[in-house]
């Protein structure tokens, strides 16, 4: 019997690792080889004037102000803007004021992280505008912009009031504004110069430059790696990030926005910190070269996705940052193409982002959580028919004494051991993606979670092997008889209710070890 159980056993192992392995991609992304050349550690750039203005030379004045967008609606704004120091006097203001053309400006637009002016950019928009640069942060708009929907470029539509806006403020050079674009705005900026000519220059900070599914692939693939996981759980990646979404939406995810940068000719800033997991920094810096003319870069030692870097009192901005954009900024256009052009800490990034290989089984979300949500209710009507059997049967019994049937003894507790064993993996695996993505994101490690969490999905996955494996052992024995009549003429209608309990628990348990062989919880190796 134990020889037979494991057999069987074995069997169902290696059927669920072939159907889980055939059913979507693997996933094997390419490492990288040639790694960029920097010309020096030094991230100064170079053609700055030793007369451009350094943080913390003005005292900032701060105005909350409203920006008109079209269509009657309006959205809320912190202007920062440059005055002299121990002074309320406006940046125009002076003997000269006539004849100066003012100042540049800068607008920043959000990353996905980000949504109210409060509180995005403090520390920079502040750090520019004490260098003599006057920045406006509007709040991103937000009746349009959902987790499953957002257009770049109605995004750059709506930003384009703010340039507007701070073109119009006093002291500002309308023709020397531009933008400060973070992380996802990097997708909406180059749409915004493109449309507007007239833009002077663009900052692009910790830019993706890839699509955003192939960036969310990458930096899944890179969170995972840092967190040690097993490798059966990069499967997931692919699977995960490349189905179309249940419910549909995220089709900004395909989005393309090197066709825009292609297009402009104003000089852009793209910087980095070297600590960003999620960019593929190199790979960035590479299309951006290759794509745009007046292209400058600087890497930044330690530096987080905000270029932000870890002291002692907490996060602050990277010491060499805000003066760095501060004089390429103001030294335009000699530091446009001045060299050094990509200089800085050497990015190390291992693999490259790459279209997301599309799921075989599965694609479609819709249908993903069709299988799951029908398995449930299978896993709960089959119990209930069997159940409903067994009152019936009882209750015959003492009021008429008539025979009954029920479920064979041999068949009970296998069945029991699949049902519970395919819901408690499923339940299992949800919750140790759900702890790992915490750690992946918080950037930690967690041996005994990462590692010993995969084992016990594991094993509880082959205790639904095992109990499947009996009961296809005992059907045979039984020759697929399912019912243990209690007299010699059971009840067709109750022999139909037990039989049709016993498959339908059976069905929905097969979809469950399916889906979870699908997410790897069944491949071979570790």
């Amino acid at each position: 019997m134990l020889f037979r159980t494991v057999a069987t056993s074995a069997a169902i192992l290696v059927a669920l690792a072939v159907t889980g392995a055939v059913a979507g991609p693997a996933w094997e992304p390419e490492p990288v080889t040639d790694h960029l050349q920097l010309a020096t550690s030094d991230t100064a750039i170079g053609g700055a004037s030793p007369d451009a203005g350094e943080p913390g030379d003005h005292d900032v004045r701060e105005t909350p102000v409203t920006i008109p967008l079209a269509d009657g609606r309006e959205v809320g704004g912190l202007l920062r803007e440059p005055v002299e120091q121990g002074t309320d006097a406006d940046p125009g203001d002076g003997p000269d004021a006539d004849d100066d053309p003012g100042r540049p400006g800068i607008v920043f637009v959000h990353g996905a992280g980000t949504g109210k002016a409060a509180d995005a950019f403090t520390l920079a928009a502040t750090a520019l505008a004490s260098a003599g640069i006057t920045t406006l942060v509007p709040d991103k708009r937000l009746d349009n912009y959902s987790t499953r929907h957002r257009d770049y470029e109605a995004m750059a539509r709506d930003y384009a009031f703010s340039v507007r806006f701070l073109r119009e403020v006093p002291g500002v050079d309308p023709d020397d504004v531009g933008l400060y674009a973070e992380s996802e705005g990097a997708w909406v900026s180059p749409v915004m110069m493109v449309d507007d000519p007239r833009l002077a220059f663009q900052v692009l900070v910790s830019a993706p430059i890839v699509p955003p599914r192939q960036q969310a692939a990458y930096a899944v693939d890179n969170y995972l790696r840092n967190t040690d996981v097993p490798a059966g759980v990069f499967r997931a990646i692919p699977r995960a990030v490349g189905m179309k979404v249940p419910g549909g939406g995220f089709e900004y995810a395909d989005f393309d926005v090197r066709p825009w940068l292609r297009q402009q000719q104003d000089p852009i800033l793209a910087v980095f910190g070297t600590n960003d997991a999620s960019m593929p920094l190199e790979q960035g810096t590479r299309e951006l070269l290759a794509d745009a003319d007046d292209v400058t870069v600087r890497f930044y030692e330690r530096a987080n996705h905000g270029i932000n870097v870890e002291t002692p009192g907490g996060l602050v901005l990277h010491p060499d940052f805000a003066r760095d954009v501060a004089d390429w900024v103001l030294g335009l256009p000699a530091t446009a193409s001045a060299p050094p052009q990509v200089a800085g800490a050497q990015p190390e990034q291992l693999y490259l982002a790459a279209p997301v290989p599309q799921p075989h089984w599965y694609g479609d979300g819709d249908w993903l959580v069709g299988v799951v949500v029908t398995a449930a209710g299978l896993l709960v009507v089959g119990p209930l028919l069997l159940g409903g059997a067994a009152v019936v049967r009882s209750l015959a019994r003492r009021r008429s004494g008539r025979p009954g049937v029920r479920l064979a003894r041999g068949l009970r507790g296998p069945l029991a051991g699949l049902a519970l064993g395919a819901v408690a993996t499923s339940l299992g695996l949800a919750a140790y993606l759900g702890v790992v993505a915490r750690l992946a994101l918080d950037y930690e490690k967690n041996d005994l979670v990462v590692q010993g969490g995969w084992i016990a999905v594991r094993v509880l996955g082959l205790v639904a092997v095992v109990a499947a494996a009996l009961l296809v052992n005992r059907l045979r024995d039984r020759r697929m008889s399912l019912v243990e009549p209690d007299g010699p003429e059971p009840r067709r209608a109750a022999v139909a209710v037990v039989s049709t309990g016993f498959w339908v628990t059976v069905l929905g348990a097969t979809a469950l070890l399916v889906t979870l062989a699908y997410w790897g919880a069944y491949q071979l190796g570790i």
